[in-house]
């Protein structure tokens, strides 16, 4: 991952956030069906896409 100057610059600064997990993926073997996990991808993508097309809209206003 690259840094910027500022960063750099900064004391104790790291961009590390491998010890930021999510709860429910600390398990493994406790994962959904990868049908549920596809179908909760296609939920969030689209959630996702209505957010920008609303921010598409106030910004066309």
């Amino acid at each position: 991952m690259n840094q910027n100057p500022e960063q750099i610059a900064r004391d104790k600064t790291s961009l590390d956030i491998t010890w930021l997990k999510a709860q429910s993926l600390a398990d493994l073997d406790n994962l959904p069906d990868p049908d549920v996990l596809a179908e909760d991808i296609i939920e969030n993508l689209g959630a996702g896409l209505e957010s920008f097309r609303t921010v598409l809209a106030a910004l066309e206003k």
